[in-house]
């Protein structure tokens, strides 16, 4: 069960920050957490001994450097993992995601405008994962920087890829974009992250990451 508690796998680079940065802060708060809860049962044990005391320099000086020296070391990792995200500079390929209601359509911009529809599957057997597989997956080559632009025809949709930290709203007339790149080989899901209607839950997102010899 303990797996389920955490994040998913990391397929991307970006990914791998976003975990380290997530525990970086959770090491944080478990020892914020500790000295309050230490604090507080000591003041329910202490004998009130100093309770005509006024003032305290060197108390007061620590509890206001303390609290700016820890959200700079909050700040100074998430600003950068900021500028990494938004960071798009000299990409392989471009990929682009179109939502429709309840489904994707993607065009392969850099190839003689190849385009696909992507629906999900009804059927199960045993290859398939249920409301996660589609009919016709994305292959995208892995260890390749790649542009990933995302719109919409009607509503607002949002294309999110949980093991890449990538998630980008649809929104009908405009282009938004993102850098993508996978570390590993692979199937990786993902879903509508945005409420688009009765069907949202309905239309998955499945890429397979392959080679680049492969892709070509």
């Amino acid at each position: 069960t303990w797996p389920n508690l955490y994040l998913q796998d990391s397929a991307s680079p970006l990914m791998e920050q976003l975990m380290y940065f997530h525990d970086h802060i959770m090491m944080i708060l478990t020892m914020i957490v500790m000295v309050v809860l230490y604090s507080m049962i000591m003041l329910m044990y202490n004998k009130q001994t100093d309770q005509n005391l006024l003032e305290g320099q060197m108390i007061e000086l620590i509890w206001t450097v303390t609290p700016a020296m820890t959200l700079f070391f909050i700040a100074t990792p998430s600003l950068q993992l900021l500028y990494l995200m938004d960071e798009i500079n000299n990409p392989m390929m471009t990929m682009k995601a179109v939502g429709h209601q309840w489904y994707w359509t993607y065009e392969y911009s850099d190839f003689n405008e190849k385009e696909m529809d992507s629906y999900m599957l009804n059927e199960l057997d045993n290859n398939t994962l249920r409301l996660l597989d589609v009919d016709n997956r994305i292959t995208l080559p892995s260890n390749t920087f790649i542009r990933m632009i995302v719109t919409s025809t009607d509503v607002i949709h949002s294309w999110t890829l949980p093991s890449t930290g990538v998630k980008i709203d649809g929104t009908p007339g405009r282009l938004n974009q993102s850098s993508l790149m996978f570390n590993r080989n692979g199937l990786i899901f993902g879903q509508c992250s945005e409420i688009c209607g009765t069907n949202h839950s309905f239309m998955p997102i499945v890429i397979e990451s392959v080679p680049i010899n492969v892709f070509i």
